[in-house]
């Protein structure tokens, strides 16, 4: 199947009961031939999922809510296209079962088929609901610097590398935004960048972030191309680049790719989310 098969873009309509065909894998391989890759990829990571509209039915009929964190293996050959993904958690809405562990285990079955690798899930009940915590990515904040901007699609070029000794810093901005390529739908995004190596040229990176204004590309692909032009540019002997897209139908998505030892990556979701 092809993308102009997936749901995205296409009026549906949206199953009331459980129905795990409608999940709409996308092969990660084409995307990763346009990186011109000499190798299969050197990184780790993951896509991270969070569902905020989670809902199904006990034996007695009685609603029942929910949030839960999908982790999706980088790995995986497949992802999941995002509004399958949707319509996929609301077949639950009105479907009964026997308790939420009843529910783990068919999303994590069904996920995993699509993925073509095993997904994981954390599960959040009302009673914890509380527990959720808000925080910006941490590092230096490049959406201070005062730079002319005219390039808003994506410019490897720009990237640039100073000379110097080896440094360990944290870089973030929230003026990354991409566009959805079958919609047009903006995607907006804060991105963290953790690397250690020649220093990067703050300007000319904030730069590349938003070069990427007037792209069209699903939330991981940017995130892949991100991770791998900064690899080409400047070498760093460790990178992560992760990616905290706000959440569009209930649901955000939050990739990141890494070659660090022990990549860090923040839990909490940021204020925009």
């Amino acid at each position: 199947m092809s993308l102009s098969d997936a749901p995205l873009g296409q009026t549906v309509s949206y199953p009331s009961r459980y129905d795990p065909s409608v999940l709409f894998p996308i092969a990660r391989a084409q995307n990763r031939a346009s990186l011109q890759l000499a190798e299969p990829p050197a990184w780790t990571g993951a896509d991270i999922w969070t569902a905020y509209e989670l809902s199904w039915l006990t034996p007695k009929g009685k609603p029942r809510v929910a949030m839960a964190t999908f982790t999706v293996p980088a790995d995986s050959p497949n992802l999941i296209e995002s509004k399958s993904f949707k319509l996929y958690l609301n077949s639950f809405n009105q479907t009964r079962l026997d308790n939420a562990q009843a529910l783990r285990d068919r999303l994590e079955r069904d996920l995993s088929a699509a993925a073509g690798a095993p997904v994981t899930l954390e599960m959040m009940l009302p009673q914890h609901f509380a527990r959720q915590q808000i925080a910006e990515l941490e590092g230096i904040d490049l959406d201070k610097l005062d730079v002319e901007i005219d390039t808003y699609q994506p410019a490897p070029e720009l990237l640039r590398c100073q000379d110097g000794p080896v440094v360990e810093e944290t870089l973030c901005s929230r003026l990354l935004k991409s566009n959805c390529p079958v919609t047009g739908q903006p995607d907006w995004g804060s991105v963290q960048i953790r690397y250690r190596g020649r220093p990067i040229d703050r300007e000319s990176l904030l730069k590349y972030i938003v070069s990427f204004r007037e792209h069209a590309g699903f939330h991981e692909h940017c995130v892949e191309t991100i991770y791998t032009d900064l690899m080409r540019a400047c070498a760093p002997e460790a990178l992560t680049v992760y990616a905290r897209y706000t959440r569009r139908g209930g649901l955000d998505i939050n990739p990141w790719r890494s070659n660090a030892a022990t990549p860090v990556i923040a839990e909490s979701r940021t204020a925009r989310q």
